[in-house]
């Protein structure tokens, strides 16, 4: 007996066997109207040969009588990434649902497909895809239209509601930080360039500049490692040793700068101020104490739970609307001083 005869048939056989992708097979299973109809019949029949059938899913979704909570992760190696997952766990489990996590380990069409069926066959009541990069957010378009899905994170296809953190308010006020404190060359350490949140971070320090009248300096690119903390600190003492504050895009690589400027006899925050982004919980015992920006995650995963909870009770699928909004707040401790000051902590 074959390894396929062994196991009911999957959505994964049925596109193998008609010669189309995995997300055409999903369109035709869910009905989606924008499939050709040769297609769909050669879809069809490979079902029908293979016997192929949906489980208990839609039954689940009409009655709504399951108590778990499926995630769709791409990356959780991350702060960002596994702090947004612990949260909506536990704003889960005060509610009384479960959650089952299935992680992809690239943004790809059919390797998202698949995880989404993974959790189907799981009979979950509803879906959270964290979507931090474009790409994730391109191929969540692929999601069943009668599932009710929430996007977090990032950002949201069109008809998916999506729980954010003001990333760019986040960014600014760290940026007007180091300006009230007398700073004018602020230089940003940029995340990974395919990441929504790099992206607004980068933004937020743009705008804080520009509104204070300055100059923007040369961006020092990074990937969100401590790594590419350490060398964006290297170039900024080799490139631009007229810097005096640093605004990196999270407290990984601000850990790196700080590595970085010790090695090269530079004082912080004496000679340079830094700034992360997290609030990660290792910040406040950095040498010296990281200022930073705090996300507040389990507001987050309070926020995306009720939010599907209630598309769930509602029996809602397609959203229009802004997405759920959590602000952030920047927390000052010692990495930051009046600039040509003493090296003492602002007061505050």
């Amino acid at each position: 007996m074959s390894a396929r005869a062994s196991r009911p048939a999957v959505m994964t056989d049925v596109a193998q066997l008609a010669g189309v992708s995995h997300q055409t097979v999903s369109r035709v299973v869910n009905g989606h109207p924008h499939v050709r109809e040769e297609t769909r019949e050669r879809v069809l029949a490979a079902m029908e040969k293979l016997g192929y059938r949906r489980n208990l899913t839609a039954r689940a979704l009409a009655t709504r009588r399951t108590d778990t909570i499926g995630v769709v992760a791409f990356d959780t190696t991350l702060y960002g990434p596994a702090s947004t997952l612990f949260s909506i766990e536990e704003a889960a489990r005060a509610r009384g649902y479960h959650v089952s996590v299935v992680t992809v380990p690239d943004p790809d069409e059919d390797a998202f497909a698949d995880a989404v069926e993974r959790l189907l066959e799981q009979s979950v009541t509803g879906v959270v895809v964290l979507a931090p990069q474009r790409a994730q957010v391109r191929v969540m378009a692929g999601l069943p239209a009668d599932l009710p899905a929430v996007a977090v994170e990032g950002g949201a296809a069109p008809g998916i509601p999506a729980v954010v953190i003001d990333q760019v308010d986040g960014a600014i006020q760290a940026t007007r930080h180091l300006i009230e404190l007398g700073h004018r060359h602020v230089v940003h350490v940029s995340g990974r360039e395919d990441w929504i949140e790099a992206d607004a971070r980068l933004r937020g320090w743009r705008q804080a500049m520009s509104a204070a009248g300055l100059d923007l300096p040369p961006v020092l690119a990074g990937d969100w490692s401590p790594r590419s903390g350490y060398e964006a600190g290297l170039r900024l003492v080799a490139e631009q040793p007229e810097a005096t504050a640093v605004f990196a895009a999270n407290d990984h690589m601000a850990l790196g700068m700080l590595r970085a400027l010790a090695e090269a006899g530079v004082d912080v925050p004496g000679q340079v101020s830094v700034v992360g982004f997290d609030d990660m919980a290792e910040a406040e015992f950095l040498r010296p104490p990281l200022t930073t920006v705090r996300q507040d995650f389990p507001e987050v995963g309070r926020r995306c739970v009720d939010l599907l909870l209630d598309r769930i009770a509602g029996g809602t699928t397609w959203f229009e609307g802004p997405p759920v909004v959590v602000p952030s707040r920047l927390v000052v401790r010692a990495s930051t001083a009046v600039r040509g000051g003493d090296g003492a902590p602002p007061a505050g």
